[in-house]
């Protein structure tokens, strides 16, 4: 397939957009090293307040331009769409005081400073050398960030107790003499990396991270609030920011209670069809995980069956189902060099010289795996998912410029159209063993769980009686948390800190699978018996990852 199957010459809105990309790549080094460009990459995101103030300038102006342009074709109109609502949205968060407030165990500064070097090329020397001199960055990094969390905190807006506590924990973690700092610097001196620049960046960042968790711990918590909730004027930010859709909050939790009774229905009959009359999900799921055929053993077992699997989904799905570029045809899949216990997706860079890759950070003396759990796992990351939607995304550069491409995430689209992919795989025949079936909707369980958990909390909802009735709050959502996943403990635990943490995201998983479905379903009933679902996915890809208001705009 050529990228210059649809030929289009680019636009007015086209040289805004992509402009737009070179002054975010310029701001931001992360973004850089994230899609593979060149420049800089020994330095890290300036999020002080003036780096913050310098970024929101920028939105302003490109905003000012686009309003002043008219679309030249529908790829135009759904460009200039798609960029105010995100580009607009993210000054309304600014002008609120959320960028200043960025504290979370999951997603904010304290981590990508970090979590940036797994993306950093470490095959020569040289490449050691610029991971020596980012590490020597950090101090001036982290000093940005207390200085925006207390600004953020003089003007009332700080993440909450929980969080701050949680975050506290984590910098002592990576400031330790056994942290990742210290291990990075072992690794790239034993592959010919100058040892002494990169124990020095190594001391350096340990120090930094030691700063910040005196910081949060001695001084940030004062002013933090002990109510997780947010609240609904902020969280109908949050959650437009995630779906890049407004919806009926009230609505949408009473649809994922809903869901969720749904979803365990269709759990209790699989572990019939498992193990007969009486057995219920959370026995079946026992035998399952006892059963020796059902067993990987070992991180390199793992490795070659989380590559088997998706090795063959592509070979199977490609110019039958969907569309797949040949460069998007290629997924490594890999064991990170972290221990965090979180699977996830990256990239490939726009050249495709780096391809995507799924990574699996095992957690420490974790040596068995479930194969029933996890093959859902690979098709919500690799092909149908994630690979598939951002590996085609990448490729089009005829049809769409560098920030459809390369600079836009939604996660609704994004995560909504990994939990599409999961579905559309058990549809297609890829679950029909009821052990993997069971592993899906084990799954999409916890997906739906969340969204009735996220807005419950947050909005401070009235619980349901099982809970006790009365107000949501941590303690019920960590009752309702554990009687719904089947996870150890440790991990829920961590999970609920991110759901407090980072008002808004997981819903959008669910709920941005339920937006594409009804995109999906309208589509098909618009066009009767001449829809066709491989049609529709290409259309729909191809639009890249936009806000789902946006995306159902421009499909319709």
């Amino acid at each position: 397939m050529s990228r210059d199957r649809d030929p289009r010459t680019p636009t007015e809105i086209d040289a805004v957009a992509d402009a737009y990309v070179d002054t975010l790549a310029s701001l931001s080094p992360i973004m850089r090293t994230s899609l593979g460009l060149p420049g800089d990459h020994t330095s890290f995101d300036d999020v002080s307040p003036a780096g913050l103030a310098t970024l929101d300038a920028e939105r302003t102006a490109v905003l000012g331009k686009l309003s002043k342009l008219t679309p030249a074709d529908a790829v135009d109109e759904v460009t200039k769409a798609a960029m105010l609502e995100r580009i607009g949205l993210e000054s309304e968060l600014y002008d609120s005081g959320e960028s200043f407030a960025t504290l979370n165990v999951i997603h904010s500064p304290l981590q990508t400073t970090r979590d940036i070097f797994d993306l950093m090329p470490t095959d020569t020397a040289a490449d050691w050398d610029v991971v020596a001199a980012r590490t020597a960055s950090v101090p001036d990094s982290l000093a940005g960030y207390v200085e925006s969390l207390r600004e953020g905190a003089a003007t009332g807006v700080v993440a909450a107790r929980r969080q701050v506590e949680a975050g506290a924990g984590q910098a002592d973690e990576l400031a330790g003499d056994t942290s990742f700092w210290s291990d990075l610097a072992r690794r790239g001196a034993e592959a010919g990396g100058d040892a002494a620049a990169l124990e020095a960046g190594a001391n350096a960042a340990r120090a930094a991270y030691a700063d910040l968790a005196q910081f949060l711990r001695t001084e940030l918590i004062h002013r933090a609030p002990e109510a997780d909730a947010v609240g609904r004027e902020r969280y109908t930010l949050f959650s437009q920011q995630f779906l890049g859709a407004r919806i009926d909050l009230d609505e949408t939790y009473d649809w994922g209670r809903e869901e969720l009774a749904r979803i365990v229905a269709e759990q209790e009959a699989t572990a019939v069809e498992l193990y007969g009359a009486g057995t219920s999900p959370q026995e079946a799921m026992e035998r399952l995980d006892a059963d020796p055929a059902r067993q990987l053993h070992g991180t390199d077992a793992l490795q070659r069956w989380m590559q088997e699997t998706s090795d063959a989904a592509v070979l199977a799905l490609a110019d039958t189902q969907f569309d797949i570029p040949e460069p998007v045809r290629r997924l490594e899949c890999c064991i990170a060099p972290t221990q965090s216990g979180g699977i996830y997706y990256t990239e490939p860079t726009a050249d495709f010289s780096r391809p995507g890759r799924m990574w699996w950070s095992v957690p420490a003396g974790v040596t068995e795996f479930g194969t029933w759990r996890e093959k859902t796992t690979v098709y919500h990351e690799g092909v149908p998912g994630h690979h598939l939607q951002i590996g085609q995304t990448t490729y089009r550069s005829a049809l769409l410029n560098s920030w459809r491409r390369l600079a836009c995430w939604v996660s609704g689209h994004g995560e909504g159209w990994a939990l599409y992919a999961e579905r559309l795989m058990a549809d297609l025949g890829f679950l029909d063993d009821p052990a993997d079936r069971m592993g899906m909707l084990d799954g999409q369980r916890l997906r739906a769980a969340r969204v009735v958990l996220d807005i419950g909390v947050h909005l401070g909802k009235d619980a349901p009686a099982d809970l006790g009735g009365g107000t949501w709050d941590a303690e019920k959502a960590r009752t309702f948390l554990f009687a719904n996943a089947n996870m150890a403990p440790g991990f829920l635990n961590f999970e609920l800190d991110r759901y407090l943490g980072w008002p808004g995201q997981a819903p959008s998983y669910k709920v941005g699978q339920r937006l594409w479905e009804q995109i999906r379903d309208e589509q098909a009933a618009r066009e009767g018996a001449a829809f066709d679902l491989k049609a529709f996915h290409r259309r729909a890809l191809d639009v890249g990852s936009v806000g789902l208001d946006v995306l159902a705009q421009a499909l319709r």
